[in-house]
């Protein structure tokens, strides 16, 4: 899985080497990373249709949250009873959203070719670019960081022979960072953010 990507993304650098977005593909130089989530109609990437869309920064220690993006969609025919289960948002509460098209831009111009940060990432990343590549015959080039992996790598040697419970609600316990609006795509991205300061920056967890 991870070399055809590898091999995609080397020719959309070439491909794209002389247009407006080559920049995406040059290797990030900064200090910052863009916690992203997105709210979507399904679980399945060929099926999900992108209701919202959240971002901030972070730089350091700090979790920029007057620099992000909070997007809403215009409600896609697939939005069900089902579906609403899942994020918890009615049409209703999208009669303010944007065109994809719109959306899109917006997140290429915020997260630029910094690294991508998330739970679950590569599930956002991958819906990104399944309306992201038709549009601008490219995917996202940016480094993808998962949030449990990050959480993994850090208590696995407190946990010899145990499991790890990689649960959004456990890590977000474990690290006593309050879950901010949940399943909403902004609040899970801030809330994302602050436990990946935690994890970097703070002591370890327990795993009691």
């Amino acid at each position: 899985m991870i070399l055809p990507r590898m091999i995609r993304r080397l020719k959309d650098r070439r491909d794209h080497k002389d247009s407006e977005y080559a920049h995406l593909f040059e290797p990030y130089k900064g200090d910052e990373i863009v916690s992203l989530d997105c709210e979507t109609t399904s679980l399945d990437v060929k099926k999900a249709e992108i209701l919202s869309i959240g971002a901030v920064k972070i730089k350091g220690r700090k979790v920029i949250t007057s620099d992000r993006l909070d997007i809403k969609l215009k409600p896609p025919a697939s939005l069900s009873k089902d579906s609403i289960l899942i994020h918890k948002i009615r049409a209703s509460d999208l009669v303010d959203g944007i065109e994809i098209d719109e959306a899109l831009e917006q997140v290429l111009q915020f997260v630029g070719n910094r690294p991508i940060l998330g739970y679950y990432v590569n599930y956002d990343i991958r819906v990104l670019d399944k309306f992201i590549r038709p549009q601008y015959g490219f995917g996202l080039p940016n480094k993808a960081i998962e949030l449990s992996h990050v959480y993994h790598d850090i208590i696995k040697w407190k946990s010899v022979g145990g499991e790890i419970d990689l649960r959004f609600d456990t890590i977000s316990k474990k690290l006593d960072i309050p879950i901010l609006q949940r399943h909403t795509a902004l609040g899970d991205a801030i809330t994302v953010a602050l436990m990946y300061v935690r994890l970097k920056h703070g002591s370890p967890p327990s795993v009691a």
